[in-house]
């Protein structure tokens, strides 16, 4: 089963990721992290700009790392050996087909994947199978149909829908945060519960507005572009249009807020 990823594999997107990771890694990975001797499977790790936050969470953790990729792989690998990581394995593997046992692993740890997915439910139950039981699974997801921002624009939100849409012809789910309790519930994990991080930028939060706002939002937005006017979603001169007023929510008089979804479960 395909599975495409909205936002291209340019470097200009592993830097957006980069960004990301590091404006929310507070934000996203308090009070995630893991013991001595687990083993943790981390699937779907892209460029590994998460593997390496975890990993430097949980130093004494075992952790595999898969993706479908094979160019994400290997800079995920480049990024871990800059930074010294030494308790990652690195493999290529489909999450609808994971080449492991039954309870293979403590832990599961998905962040931004299920999104991207066309059958998120068959993944999560193909993950149940790869924890033991009494395993945890971490799941974090955002959600576009959380952005509110001022100045309020309708050109802006064009833009914000177009990728929603364009997400959606693809396969996947970019509003996916709000369906995470009951995604997991089907899939059959117990004990579900689910946290909202909102993420809010405004002028006095400079590295807010920088990371997150300009780096992280609105440069996802951009990626876009060229799908959703080959696909004729929106003409360029209201790309051009909706982008620059979406510009305007990192300026000085501009605030910018969005809500991540973290949802945590038990085998």
């Amino acid at each position: 089963m395909k599975h495409k990823y909205v936002h291209g594999y340019s470097k200009k997107e592993s830097y957006r990721l980069f960004d990301q990771a590091n404006t929310l890694t507070e934000l996203l990975h308090s009070g995630t992290s893991y013991t001595k001797g687990e083993k943790l499977l981390e699937a779907g790790c892209g460029v590994g700009a998460q593997t390496v936050i975890l990993a430097k969470k949980s130093p004494r953790t075992q952790i595999t790392s898969i993706d479908l990729s094979p160019v994400s792989l290997k800079k995920a690998e480049m990024l871990a050996k800059k930074a010294k990581i030494k308790n990652v394995v690195f493999k290529q593997a489909d999450i609808y087909r994971l080449p492991f046992g039954d309870g293979a692993f403590d832990h599961v740890f998905v962040c931004f994947v299920l999104e991207h997915l066309r059958d998120p439910l068959k993944a999560l139950r193909g993950l149940k199978r790869a924890v033991k039981k009494g395993g945890t699974i971490t799941v974090i997801e955002g959600d576009h149909g959380s952005a509110y921002y001022h100045p309020e624009s309708a050109a802006a939100q064009k833009t914000i829908d177009c990728l929603i849409k364009a997400q959606a012809k693809l396969g996947g789910d970019s509003l996916i945060g709000r369906r995470l309790y009951p995604l997991l519930t089907q899939a059959g994990f117990n004990n579900v519960r689910v946290e909202p991080k909102v993420v809010y930028a405004d002028s006095s939060r400079p590295g807010v507005v920088e990371g997150f706002t300009r780096k992280t939002f609105i440069a996802m937005v951009k990626g876009a572009k060229e799908q959703s006017v080959k696909s004729r979603l929106i003409s360029k001169k209201d790309w051009q249009k909706g982008i620059k007023d979406l510009n305007r929510t990192s300026g000085r008089n501009g605030t910018f807020s969005y809500t991540f979804f973290k949802a945590t479960a038990y085998n």
